[in-house]
């Protein structure tokens, strides 16, 4: 098969870590018959340098004609004087906007290996942490009308949270469908004793899961699910909720886990087209050093190749890759012990390559 990938390596570490999926996609090509053509094209704060916006119509257009996209990271010091809608991460939210990507796929997993890197007690850890976090992208408060105004009490801001019952629907869809090929678990996160919004969105999941009677469906506070997630991850297999939840949530199961280096995300469409990123962001600070770890966004490729080629066999085997060279001892500095010797960006990409 034959598939044509844009990739957006952006800023900071992005670029570093992109070239280690790439490296570890020809390997698979090779291996599995597939023909991966690959355009490299820019977005965030490396566009505002060159074209003045975050998101120009070129690397759209060139995302438009591929079949999926691999994202490095935008954003970093440089632009944070920039208003809201001229900053690198403005592209991001073109990108999800323009694709219709509402569905934000975020495992993360604690690897037995790695178990010391855990932040949590022993007798947390070694229970174990599988999560998958399917957080809705394209609405709520991150896209909900904002602005500011004068009022009686002098001047104002405000964002809207607006959740219609389509954008409900189909990001319960797409949780309860992974909740089937794994425990059969849903947890839905809301604030439903504050929130409008939230009373809404419940309601919505409670009339929805009548229809998958075999999958155990719980409500929980987002407040209360910041503190079990430490308390006890174990007892989350699938999470469902609003962007701005997903968003907060999401980061924080991350860090349980060891290192945010480690873990990827899909953002997909109705037609599993999707955006394929880490998570950890651009790290400017570590930037063109050599040191970041660039097995989220291998496992980022892999997730594009599960969720958007349908490629099951081949995704599986990045990710067998991944853990053999962890319990093999291999090691970036993000996840290397104390005095431990560790691995460059692209040595360890080139461990995960030769491990397939």
């Amino acid at each position: 098969m034959e598939y044509n990938i844009a990739l957006v390596p952006g800023d900071g570490i992005g670029p570093e870590v992109v070239e280690e999926a790439v490296k570890v996609l020809h390997k698979i090509g090779e291996k599995f018959g597939h023909k991966f053509n690959f355009k490299y094209t820019i977005a965030g704060g490396a566009a505002i340098d060159q074209f003045g916006e975050p998101l120009p119509k070129e690397t759209l257009d060139i995302c438009k004609e591929s079949d999926a996209i691999i994202l490095g990271a935008v954003g970093g010091y440089k632009w944070d004087h920039m208003p809201l809608d001229k900053r690198p991460e403005k592209a991001l939210l073109g990108l999800r906007y323009a694709f219709g990507l509402y569905a934000n796929l975020r495992p993360a997993i604690l690897y037995k290996t790695l178990k010391d890197a855990c932040p949590l007690k022993d007798e947390i850890s070694d229970k174990g942490i599988d999560i998958m976090v399917v957080r809705e992208l394209t609405g709520g408060i991150y896209f909900g009308e904002k602005g500011r105004k004068e009022t009686e009490k002098g001047k104002c801001a405000y964002d809207t949270e607006l959740y219609s019952e389509k954008e409900v629907k189909r990001i319960l869809k797409t949780a309860f469908e992974i909740a089937e090929k794994r425990s059969k678990k849903v947890t839905s996160i809301d604030k439903a004793n504050v929130l409008e919004s939230s009373l809404f969105w419940r309601e919505i999941v409670n009339e929805y899961a009548k229809d998958y009677p075999h999958i155990e469906l719980n409500h929980m506070l987002a407040d209360n699910a910041t503190m079990q997630l430490v308390r006890d991850p174990s007892q989350f297999d699938v999470i469902v909720t609003t962007n701005m939840f997903g968003d907060l949530l999401s980061d924080e199961a991350s860090q349980i886990t060891g290192s945010i280096g480690l873990l990827p995300s899909a953002s997909l469409n109705e037609d599993n087209f999707g955006m394929f990123e880490p998570i950890h962001g651009s790290a400017p600070d570590i930037a063109g050093k050599g040191i970041a770890n660039p097995v989220a966004a291998i496992l980022s490729a892999a997730m594009m190749l599960k969720y958007s080629f349908m490629l099951e066999e081949e995704s599986k085997t990045i990710e067998n890759a991944v853990e053999k060279a962890l319990e093999s001892g291999h090691r970036t500095k993000d996840i290397a012990g104390k005095g431990e010797k560790f691995l460059s960006t692209s040595e360890m990409g080139d461990v995960i390559a030769g491990l397939l």
